[in-house]
């Protein structure tokens, strides 16, 4: 990122604003939505901006505050200076908002330093009215301080000065857009598609009713991030509670069941509306969201009805004319929520399934990142593989559904078997997958609309069919490239390489982890021994007498001693 943007087409001071902070936002925490790492950043950022430009607020001894004006105005760094301000106290505002939800008298300090951020964003804009500034920098200071003013008077719920301030922003990206290049473009769409939940809400809490539809259709594309995530999610729960107070029943599998929960009929309420929305989902990635979704909310709806049932057993058992072989409303509607969260589970699967399939016949275009395999399909049909209720006309449908997973199951089982050569057990795993299929299709006679929501068996025969023809010519061509191999080439020598440097041979070892170049450790040779020298004249030499030095006998005694003393005997 280049801080030094200094030479604008129309020779004034430019900078990039939207550009820099949404790069320095993705590179810095809030990616991962970590406003205090990115509040770090700033302010290391701000200390070296300072200390390039000589612009130092005094001495570790003392502080001498200085502002920057349009006179002092000759380099694109100030103006980046004041930017990076902003963003301290935004983030700073950012992250006491993550913090408010435990603490709430943190909301205090939170619009104190939203304020502040406005605040340095309006300095931004008085310094790009400066002729040296070029046009584009002063319409971009100016969509950022609506951006900032906006998000100030939205927490203080100005919901009409809130939403005048997004629009004048969302305007002034719409017209940048239009004028700039495609990748400058949808930066600039981008934050717009940002705002518009914004905008949206404020419409409602003003007046207009019809801004609920759009709310909801962006909360469940997964739009109105940020700020707007839990505002959605409350608003939406409130529309549908007061829908919810007039719902009083729902039926299934031939039984009506009272339904006096709160949280199970706003649950039940958005059913369709979920569902509705996943069969419009434009792409996986949103329909995956959408279902991640609509589980959630089933797994809650679930806990609540355990926690009802948990009452009413104890009720049971302090009641002695209680029918226990009955099953209770309560118990049926928990069965009825465990089958929408396991329907919901296997269409997740199926379609993650789908996507993988669709990936698998795609040619890869990156060797070094591995793309799907069958054997990640394979887990995602045993998940679908589950039982549900005890009733014989739904136990059809169930055997029925259960008999099309199991042989999707069997197809990439069968292409993993392809995978590694084993090409008769591969067969014999499509041969079964064509049994599943045609019993899939003789039982589907005798049921009314029960391929509705299943895959295509007729497709899958079609492609278990062509599959087997390939196999058993891939079958063929592996044997035919096994006989050609010549059989010399075939034969084992643990000869060294370097023993046989004349004679060509296939041999895999070579380029293995212990490669036979050479023999080690080497064989023993034979050497002359080293020569030893014996003394063979020993035995012939004549010693010198030693008589004088031996003492003689009869020298002791008496005289001896005399001798001694006087030294006659030496």
């Amino acid at each position: 990122m280049d801080e030094n943007k200094e030479n604008s087409p129309d020779g004034g001071l430019g900078l990039e604003i939207l550009q820099i902070i949404k790069e320095s936002q993705q590179q810095h925490g809030l990616r991962h939505g970590d406003y205090q790492r990115y509040r770090g950043y700033c302010s290391r950022r701000l200390r070296r901006l300072r200390k390039t430009l000589g612009f130092k607020m005094g001495n570790r001894h003392k502080f001498i505050g200085k502002k920057i004006t349009v006179e002092i105005l000759s380099d694109s760094r100030y103006l980046l200076l004041v930017l990076m301000e902003a963003e301290r106290a935004w983030s700073y505002a950012m992250q006491l908002k993550q913090e408010a939800n435990t603490e709430p008298r943190k909301r205090f300090h939170l619009l104190a330093r939203l304020r502040k951020a406005a605040k340095h964003s309006e300095k931004l804009e008085k310094l790009c009215e400066s002729p040296r500034v070029d046009a584009k920098t002063k319409l971009e200071a100016q969509a950022y301080t609506a951006y900032l003013t906006g998000m100030v008077e939205f927490e203080l719920q100005e919901w009409k000065l809130a939403m005048e301030a997004f629009n004048k922003c969302k305007t002034i990206y719409e017209k940048l857009a239009s004028a700039f290049t495609e990748e400058m473009a949808a930066l600039y769409r981008q934050r717009v598609d940002e705002i518009s939940p914004n905008i949206r809400y404020c419409a409602y809490n003003i007046g207009d009713q019809n801004a609920i539809i759009d709310l909801m259709q962006m909360r469940l594309t997964g739009g109105g991030g940020g700020m707007m995530a839990e505002k959605l999610e409350a608003l939406i729960t409130q529309a549908r509670t007061k829908q919810a107070a007039t719902m009083s029943e729902v039926e299934w599998r031939g039984r009506t069941v009272p339904v006096k929960i709160d949280k199970a009929r706003v649950f039940l309420l958005g059913l369709a509306d979920n569902e509705a929305a996943i069969a419009q989902a434009s792409n996986e990635e949103t329909k995956e969201h959408l279902y991640e979704t609509l589980l959630a909310e089933c797994r809650d709806t679930i806990q609540a009805v355990r926690e009802e049932l948990k009452s009413e057993a104890k009720q049971r058992e302090r009641s002695s004319d209680a029918d226990s072989g009955k099953v209770s409303n309560l118990q049926f509607l928990h069965s009825y929520l465990t089958y929408i969260k396991l329907c919901t589970l296997v269409k997740r699967n199926e379609s993650m399934a789908h996507t993988l399939q669709a990936k698998l016949k795609e040619p890869e275009a990156d060797e070094n990142k591995r793309g799907p395999r069958p054997q990640d399909l394979i887990r995602l049909y045993d998940i679908i593989l589950q039982g549900l209720e005890d009733d014989h006309t739904f136990q059809k449908e169930v055997s029925l559904k259960t008999l099309v997973y199991k042989a999707y199951r069997c197809f990439f089982i069968a292409q993993s078997y392809v995978l590694v050569k084993k090409w008769s057990e591969a067969l014999v795993l499509y041969e079964r997958v064509l049994k599943y299929a045609k019993e899939v299709r003789s039982k589907a006679k005798s049921l009314n609309n029960s391929l509705k929501d299943l895959p295509d068996v007729q497709e899958l025969i079609a492609e278990v069919n062509a599959e087997k023809y390939s196999l058993q010519a891939a079958a063929i061509l592996d044997t035919d490239e096994t006989v050609e191999v010549p059989s010399q080439q075939q034969v084992k020598d643990n000869t060294p390489l370097c023993n046989r440097l004349e004679t060509f041979r296939l041999d895999p070892t070579l380029v293995g982890k212990q490669p036979n170049l050479v023999q080690f450790p080497p064989e023993f040779q034979p050497i002359p021994c080293k020569p030893l020298f014996f003394d063979l004249a020993l035995n012939h030499v004549a010693f010198p007498p030693l008589d004088d030095k031996v003492e003689q006998k009869g020298m002791g005694g008496f005289t001896g001693y005399i001798k001694g003393i006087f030294g006659f005997g030496s």
